[in-house]
């Protein structure tokens, strides 16, 4: 909202510095800051809010060192970082924006399933919490929804580079020719990219059109699937990051962070061209949304490192999931989320371990093995006598790597 006043401001009455709000560094920049002022003081209120409530954590007796103590602990503190990142978004972002739009649904969809499951433990009684396939169903109807907004709407665009041969002939003609004429015209696009190849990129409409080319018209059905497992699958595997204090929310603010870069030099026409990457006209503007939510999960450590004062819930951990799977989509960059998200694959791949071993063993010998000590991986690490505090710094550590690894795939062709 303040975008808009102090475009009308500059436009009309060359107000001194509105102009600033014009630029996407200044925005972001604003953005982190008020995210981050934000949940480390408004959000020791709402922890507050919430002991009042009495909106504890239970605990399960699983054997853990220092478990006990968490008892008690007010949970759903997921709002702290939904409001921390709506809150400079309505104020900086440029609103008509889809992907922005698109982020803020995303953000309310998810924060709503993650509050329905902790608000039925909480005042239901219910450990369980919302059922798994309501859960997934959850995640399905946004998968489709991003999908479908992202496939047929117009504003979804990319600009591919015309062939060397024309850009050389443009320069021959222009020798002071600008990045943007070495561009073909805006089009739609089912094209995403993909690391370690060369050329980096993939069209999805090329999974059917191989079986008979007029099936292009079908890639929409494709890319809403790979959308709905995308979405359902690092949602999932944030939920089962966050298990010790700090865990979940400094992983994902190094993969978002990462994110961030990705979506600037995608959607600056210089850099893309540069970088020789996939052009994305107007994806810069989701740069506000990523700087507000970086802030906001940096606001929200500081109560949540060891010892916690506050659990971000489902509530967090599930929106958390959906933003990254839903930015990674929007900036094409999907299929580096293995790398990225390296972190979360590996907690998810623990979990499926232990219980198809334990299971399969359990059929043929009688009696269950297992591959860990107990499963997500961070609580084998527990099991082994390893500090909380010790495993998240090192978990952060892989993750710093991961992210380092997942930019310079860029070149790594």
């Amino acid at each position: 909202m303040l975008y808009y006043l102090f475009e009308y401001l500059d436009k009309h009455y060359q107000f001194p510095g509105a102009s600033l709000y014009s630029f996407t560094t200044f925005r972001a920049a604003a953005a982190i800051i008020i995210s981050l002022l934000f949940s480390t003081i408004f959000g020791k209120r709402i922890i507050g809010f919430l002991q009042r409530q009495q909106v504890g954590e239970t605990i399960r007796d699983l054997g853990l060192e220092g478990q006990a103590e968490k008892a008690g602990t007010p949970t759903m503190g997921g709002v702290i970082i939904i409001i921390a990142t709506l809150l400079p978004v309505f104020l900086l972002a440029k609103l008509e924006n889809i992907y922005i739009i698109l982020l803020i649904v995303t953000t309310l969809w998810m924060g709503a399933i993650g509050f329905l499951d902790d608000y039925i433990k909480k005042f239901k009684n219910d450990k369980e919490g919302l059922k798994g396939r309501f859960k997934v169903l959850g995640q399905v109807g946004l998968g489709i929804i991003v999908g479908a907004t992202l496939y047929f709407s117009p504003d979804v665009t990319i600009k591919e580079k015309l062939p060397v041969a024309q850009q050389q002939e443009i320069l021959a003609q222009n020798p002071n020719a600008t990045p943007s004429m070495f561009f073909k015209a805006e089009e739609e696009s089912t094209k995403t990219t993909i690391p370690f190849v060369k050329g980096n990129e993939f069209d999805y409409a090329s999974l059917i059109t191989w079986i008979n080319p007029k099936w292009a018209k079908y890639a929409w059905i494709v890319f809403i699937l790979a959308s709905i497992f995308i979405i359902t699958a690092v949602s999932n595997g944030a939920n089962l990051t966050d298990g010790i204090d700090g865990l979940a929310a400094g992983t994902s603010a190094i993969i978002v962070f990462t994110l961030g870069i990705f979506a600037f030099v995608s959607g600056h026409i210089v850099f893309s061209d540069y970088l020789n990457i996939m052009y994305i006209p107007r994806i810069e503007e989701i740069t506000i949304y990523i700087a507000a939510f970086v802030g906001a999960l940096i606001g929200f450590l500081w109560y949540n490192t060891y010892p916690a004062q506050v659990f971000m819930g489902d509530t967090g951990s599930l929106t958390i999931g959906g933003i990254i799977a839903v930015i990674a989509i929007a900036v094409r960059k999907e299929w580096l989320i293995p790398v990225l998200c390296g972190i979360f694959l590996a907690e998810n791949l623990s979990v499926v371990m232990q219980v198809s071993w334990f299971k399969y063993t359990k059929k043929r010998y009688g009696e269950g093995r297992r591959i860990f000590k107990m499963s997500p991986l961070h609580h084998h690490y527990q099991k082994s006598g390893y500090h909380e505090s010790k495993i998240v710094t090192r978990f952060w550590i892989v993750g710093i790597l991961l992210a380092i690894l997942t930019i310079v795939t860029l070149k790594i062709r």
